[in-house]
């Protein structure tokens, strides 16, 4: 979810088997290419005048131009992407098999990061780009943080 000049945008990938799909996330196809020029052009119209977009729009863009038969795979490449621009030196692994590593059921968060939840989580506030039209957004991409607020978003989201 992005900010746009009438409020959020949401920016979707579309998927071959529809998004209710009973399959691993590994094996689940992207639907065609035209989302990316759709994305690419929301996230230039929204951001454009933004302070820091300048500074980041020339990868995205290549990372917009690249294709894409996964969502496991553009899921990847966004979140190394956007841990490199945050200056994140984080690792993962993949896995065929679902672990529950959870002591309690009831902490299980996968389901709080789910576009629908996005109010549940508490909000980091800095100056974005349409605030003064349409007041604060929570909880947007990434992205938003980083048009933003450049270098410094890494320091708001570790207060």
């Amino acid at each position: 979810m992005i900010a746009g000049a009438n409020g959020i945008i949401s920016l979707s990938v579309p998927l071959q088997e529809g998004r209710n799909q009973k399959t691993m996330i590994k094996d689940v196809r992207i639907a065609g290419l035209q989302w990316q020029a759709q994305h690419w052009k929301s996230i230039m119209t929204s951001y454009n005048k933004s302070p820091w977009f300048e500074f980041y729009k020339d990868e995205l863009k290549l990372l917009y131009s690249k294709s894409f038969h996964f969502l496991l795979d553009w899921n990847i490449a966004c979140f190394e992407w956007s841990a490199q621009k945050l200056k994140l030196p984080l690792t993962f692994s993949l896995t065929d098999n679902l672990q529950n590593n959870q002591q309690n059921e009831t902490e299980d968060f996968r389901n709080k990061v789910l576009p629908k939840n996005y109010l549940s989580f508490d909000a980091v506030r800095y100056r974005q780009v349409f605030e003064d039209k349409i007041g604060f957004l929570p909880n947007l991409s990434v992205l938003d943080l980083l048009f933003c607020e450049g270098k410094n978003a890494i320091a708001l989201l570790r207060k």
